[in-house]
């Protein structure tokens, strides 16, 4: 009697996955043409590397400033190496298309083509993961199988359950970026994480000492990964960016260097010439206490460390205001 019904949930699985194909394949192509532009472009300079660095960077800025995110110097780099790996568009168009962004990122980095071509062809043929995929990769799954005399074995019996789906391709954040779409703040946060920093940012902003919001959940990108920051504030009255991260439990030497990284990416690809560096706040809370750790370049002058104290919450003042939270969030459980 509900046949109806299967087939209809039928038919809308069908078009949304002939739609995510059709996103897919229209991303790489766009990925591969500019990639092959740039490369074109580089033969014009003398100096290949210094020109081929400063076509990127004004490249970054013309395309940011009219498409959105999605066009920094890394992203760039990354289309640029996707031509120079796979020069033949047959190949692009055929074998390439037929897996994510994220999957060929990886894949290109693979310095072996029998290995190389060995993972787009079983990546495609048995549906694995982007996280199946990078295991296989670097456990050096294409050199052990040719070493093995059990040449019988295959990925597909071990990995075929790993199958992706087309939900877990459109939460790619690369597809995000191809579509100018924006990606859902709650995708990776915790429920606790998510009440704490909701009221931490209207906290900070009350403060009125030169925050202005950024992002929260906000991602910045190397060539092969994302992290994700909690909260990004850029100061006016310090000329920097400060970052917010919350943790829910203690707080780790893993957090500490983690911040540090986030500061020192900022730095690299998100500060404007002439500011000073990035500050990084961790705030760790566990259930007996909540602790703040405030992070700054060691080399920074000291007269910039005792500078941003005035404009930057106390101590004090953090730990008062996640503690209230944490108290009314209690009081919603009872």
């Amino acid at each position: 009697m509900n046949n109806y019904i299967i087939d209809i949930k039928r038919i809308l699985a069908d078009a949304r996955q002939k739609a995510y194909s059709a996103v897919n394949v229209a991303m790489l192509e766009a990925y591969w043409q500019i990639g092959k532009r740039i490369v074109e472009q580089e033969q014009h300079g003398e100096d290949r590397a210094a020109y081929g660095e400063a076509i990127l960077k004004e490249l970054s800025k013309a395309l940011t400033a009219e498409f959105g995110r999605g066009f920094s110097y890394a992203n760039l780099r990354n289309f640029r190496q996707f031509y120079l790996t796979y020069p033949d568009p047959e190949i692009c168009y055929t074998l390439c298309s037929k897996l994510t962004w994220s999957h060929n990122r990886l894949i290109m980095r693979v310095e072996d083509s029998a290995a190389r071509s060995y993972y787009l062809k079983e990546a495609s043929e048995h549906g694995w993961s982007v996280r199946t995929l990078e295991r296989n990769i670097i456990t050096f799954y294409y050199q052990r199988l040719l070493s093995s005399r059990n040449t019988q074995e295959t990925v597909q019996n071990k990995e075929s359950r790993e199958k992706e789906q087309s939900r877990d391709f459109i939460k790619d954040p690369f597809v995000f970026e191809f579509l100018n779409l924006p990606q859902p703040a709650s995708a990776t946060e915790l429920e606790v994480e998510s009440a704490l920093i909701e009221n931490l940012q209207q906290f900070l902003l009350e403060l009125g000492k030169g925050f202005s919001f950024v992002g929260r959940q906000f991602r910045i990108s190397t060539e092969t990964d994302h992290f994700f920051i909690d909260l990004v504030f850029y100061n006016y009255l310090l000329k920097c960016f400060v970052l917010i991260d919350l943790k829910a439990g203690k707080l780790t030497h893993q957090d500490i260097g983690q911040m540090d990284m986030y500061r020192r990416m900022f730095d690299d690809l998100k500060k404007p010439e002439g500011d000073n560096p990035t500050i990084g706040i961790i705030l760790c809370t566990e259930k007996s206490e909540t602790v703040v750790k405030y992070s700054v370049i060691n080399d920074n002058p000291k007269l910039f460390a005792t500078k941003y104290m005035p404009y930057l919450p106390t101590e004090s003042e953090l730990i008062s205001e996640i503690e209230r939270e944490k108290k009314k969030l209690s009081l919603l459980k009872e």
